[in-house]
């Protein structure tokens, strides 16, 4: 009974508490994790870089649509290759090779760059042809090096799958499938694969201790040296065009000549879209020709011909420090499973007639 009657009293203390509008210095409990991310500090004011936010989908049922045609294979002649084939979500949205692999095993002519955090680019693709992610998705699907489909007989294949059927209906409203409907719902997932939450972005918002004294000395070095000139905003790049050697030309060994492909213009030849430096150690290898094979290597190419300098090893491995902080909470969901194809679905050509 008296038992009880304790724990009878110190529920009733505990309310009060918890309650109480006012309370003593002595008194006040360390905050748990969840509150203290909700009530982060606002960003350390001057800096050049902002910190992710996370995705807030607007349309859940769109983004599960598009998270199983992302992985699709049937969107390729082959049957074989997906948007996830290049930009592979277990490594960083990439494929990690020099250029990628396309039907047939063609070779492609540049580097497979990041979806992550690719919503907040002001363009897509190296030289910028397409203006949204939506134009985006439809690129390499009708590509003949890439998934080497047309856009009419991915939407056939898709329209043969009842199950696509249905779910196109209840995010469309329709029961034709179009090509709008599918780079619809595929940006909308691609909009989701932000990456929040970086050690950096944790010392943007207040916590010192969130990076080493060598990572800020390297994010030091990296704003006093210039780079956040082309690197800045949440995304550390991806807003703007710059010229690739601008005190010493660039030897590629791509044939791609960048931003003059769109324009016409020979002002904006070698003129790319600046690379995103989220999540950069694990979008190796880099440049658009991917001929540097590691962050130091890069490092040293962008010092000598973007600023005209030359890093010291010991600042150069304090700037890749600071890099390696720039890597967010990666996209984790469930695999989706995919809808069936039917009797009349067209059987895939991997290797061809």
């Amino acid at each position: 009974m008296l038992r009880k009657t304790v724990v009878a009293a110190l529920a009733v203390l505990v309310t009060i508490s918890s309650c109480s509008p006012i309370r003593k210095p002595a008194e006040k409990e360390a905050a748990p994790a969840e509150t203290l991310k909700i009530e982060a500090k606002a960003p350390r004011a001057g800096e050049p870089v902002t910190p992710i936010a996370a995705a807030v989908p607007a349309n859940p049922a769109m983004v599960e649509l598009g998270k199983k045609l992302f992985f699709d294979p049937r969107l390729s002649k082959s049957g074989f290759i997906s948007c996830n084939s290049c930009h592979n979500l277990s490594m960083g949205g990439s494929d990690n090779l020099k250029s990628s692999i396309g039907h047939k095993w063609n070779k492609g002519p540049i580097n497979s760059p990041t979806v992550l955090n690719s919503s907040m680019n002001l363009a897509q693709f190296w030289d910028g042809r397409a203006k949204d992610l939506k134009e985006q998705a439809g690129g390499p699907i009708a590509n003949p090096g890439e998934m080497a489909f047309t856009h009419e007989l991915a939407v056939s294949v898709l329209q043969s799958i009842p199950g696509y059927v249905e779910e196109f209906k209840t995010v469309f409203g329709s029961d034709q499938i179009t090509i709008d409907h599918v780079t619809d719902a595929i940006a909308a997932f691609e909009e989701t694969l932000v990456t929040p939450d970086s050690r950096f972005d944790k010392w943007l918002l207040g916590d010192d201790n969130a990076i080493t004294k060598d990572e800020l000395e390297g994010y030091e070095l990296f704003k006093s040296s210039g780079c956040t000139a082309c690197h800045n905003g949440p995304a550390l790049g991806g807003n703007s065009y710059q010229k690739m050697g601008v005190i010493e030309p660039y030897k590629a060994t791509s044939p791609a000549e960048g931003r003059s492909a769109v324009t016409g213009k020979d002002a904006d030849r070698f003129n790319f879209k600046v690379p995103t430096l989220r999540n950069v150690e694990l979008t190796y290898p880099y440049f658009h020709d991917g001929e540097a094979a590691t962050l130091a290597e890069a490092i040293d190419v962008m010092g000598q011909i973007q600023l005209g300098k030359k890093f010291t090893p010991e600042e150069n491995a304090k700037i890749v420090a600071f890099m390696k902080t720039l890597t967010g909470s990666q996209p984790s969901f469930m695999l989706p499973v995919l809808p069936p194809s039917s009797d009349s679905t067209p059987s895939p050509e991997p290797f061809g007639k």
